[in-house]
């Protein structure tokens, strides 16, 4: 709406508002806000818990938002004494699940996620790819722990239009989100089915640990999420196959691997989308359960006997984790727990979850959804 802000001024605008709403709770609480605060109050709030000098913003000058009165911060309050869920900003409902999770782990929620690529190791590797994304300015560095991964420490504005991403060298990808797909376990010559394969991102990382061999098929119940899959796929010289809702069930005992990353809060990547914090209910919450579970039972029945089906979420909430894989295992006979991985928000990555589970015999109970 205001046409005078150059990208610049976006950029930092849109900097400003995450910073706030990751930061809900505890801005109110610094403000002295008795309810939901205002956007207002969310900002005078980041800023003071940065250690900046609210008036030097809020001065009144040109375009910057009207002087600060008195009265605004009143009572104000101080962080150190606010109630957990308030100095680490998550909805106070949420409290039975989070007893006892990491306090580290939640204030990583509260500040700028990283920005990650994945190295397409089909056409270079990591060393070389850092060169190449010098040559536009870009700095980046190895991941440890994660092979293919590199953190953008530099230039990160650039990466969309530099050669590296447009010639498929490069995808973005947060480094958790790589780490689990590297542990599903996708070999060379293998079926592998990416059930909800949303946008791509953990379809292609498939493929590069398929090294191009094998069948890789992608889902999803919305065709649009889809859309560039095609094209992304393409630029990285991977083959695959989108698979609509209708020709599922023929591939009903063929696939050996079949990926399901479930629909969930998304709270372990809260710091990408902060609203989603916020907006999470806990009917919302208990709708999402009930996909992920209905998921594991589609995937449980169309894989192949003697089979994997390896779930994955990007939440920290044991509700979508290890409950539903108990939950798994109990309704069937014909399933085992062959591994489990839980990453924690942090500087190196997102949170995740995932469970290796192995079909030990011609178990299906499985219903196609």
């Amino acid at each position: 709406q205001n046409r005078f802000a150059g990208s610049g001024d976006r950029h930092a605008i849109a900097d400003l508002v995450y910073g706030a709403v990751r930061r809900m709770r505890s801005a109110g609480w610094v403000t002295g806000a008795v309810a939901q605060p205002s956007g207002r109050q969310m900002l005078l709030g980041a800023l003071i818990m940065d250690g900046e000098d609210p008036t030097d913003t809020f001065s009144g000058q040109r375009y910057a938002p009207t002087a600060v009165q008195d009265a605004e911060l009143a009572d104000a309050r101080e962080l150190g004494r606010a109630p957990r869920g308030v100095r680490l900003d998550y909805p106070a409902w949420l409290e039975p699940e989070l007893v006892g999770f990491p306090d580290a782990a939640l204030e990583a929620l509260r500040r700028r996620a990283p920005l990650f690529l994945r190295v397409n190791t089909l056409k270079t590797s990591p060393e070389e790819t850092v060169k190449t994304l010098g040559i536009d300015g870009i700095e980046a560095e190895p991941v440890d722990g994660v092979p293919a991964a590199l953190r953008v420490t530099a230039g990160a504005r650039r990466v969309r239009g530099c050669h590296a991403y447009l010639s498929g060298l490069v995808e973005i990808q947060d480094a958790a989100s790589q780490d689990v797909a590297a542990h599903c376990g996708a070999e060379p010559g293998m079926t592998v089915l990416d059930l909800c394969a949303g946008g791509g991102g953990k379809t292609l990382a498939l493929g590069a640990s398929m090294k191009g061999k094998g069948r890789l098929l992608a889902h999803d119940l919305s065709r649009d999420r889809m859309k560039d899959l095609e094209t992304r796929s393409v630029r990285a010289g991977i083959e695959v196959e989108i698979v609509a809702p209708q020709t599922l069930d023929p591939l009903r005992g063929v696939p050996d691997l079949i990926v399901v990353d479930a629909p969930c809060s998304g709270s372990g990547a809260w710091r990408r989308n902060p609203d989603a914090k916020w907006r999470l209910s806990p009917s919302r919450l208990a709708e999402l359960q009930a996909i992920q579970a209905g998921l594991i039972d589609q995937a449980i029945g169309l894989v192949r006997p003697g089979g994997r089906v390896a779930y994955i979420t990007c939440s920290i909430l044991k509700s979508e984790n290890q409950t539903q894989i108990e939950a798994a295992l109990s309704r069937h006979s014909g399933l085992r727990l062959a591994g489990e991985r839980t990453l924690l928000p942090g500087e190196d990555g997102d949170g995740f979850f995932l469970a290796d589970l192995e079909t030990t015999h011609t178990d299906r109970t499985g219903t196609l959804s």
